[in-house]
């Protein structure tokens, strides 16, 4: 059996589903796609865009406890997040920019 996403460092149990919905189901596989993409893939399958997830996600793959990232380091992983949140959350073509606003915050009803 393959590791799970939860046996990186600083990931636990809702790493797993998290990462799931994203169609990434093992340590390997979250490892080859490397933090940006796989957060990326995260944010736009399921997730709700946290930072510290974020940097707690780069800080595990790098073997380092999740407080280990400060200052200088820190400030660069903000950009990178922020990027990747810009990217992975743009809105529904054909919404009002109401209507973007809510889904941005998972308001708007989902099309089936």
């Amino acid at each position: 059996m393959k590791d799970p996403v939860s046996s990186i460092r600083n990931l636990g149990p809702a790493s797993d589903s998290g990462f799931a919905k994203a169609g990434i189901t093992t340590a390997d596989q979250l490892r080859d796609l490397g933090a940006d993409e796989a957060y990326a893939r995260y944010l736009s399958a399921a997730g709700q865009a946290h930072f510290i997830g974020y940097y707690a996600l780069v800080m595990g793959l790098q073997g380092r406890p999740w407080n280990d990232c400060q200052g200088d380091e820190k400030t660069a992983l903000r950009k990178r997040f922020d990027a990747i949140k810009a990217r992975a959350t743009k809105p529904k073509p054909g919404l009002s920019t109401l209507e973007a606003a809510l889904d941005q915050i998972g308001v708007v009803k989902k099309p089936r």
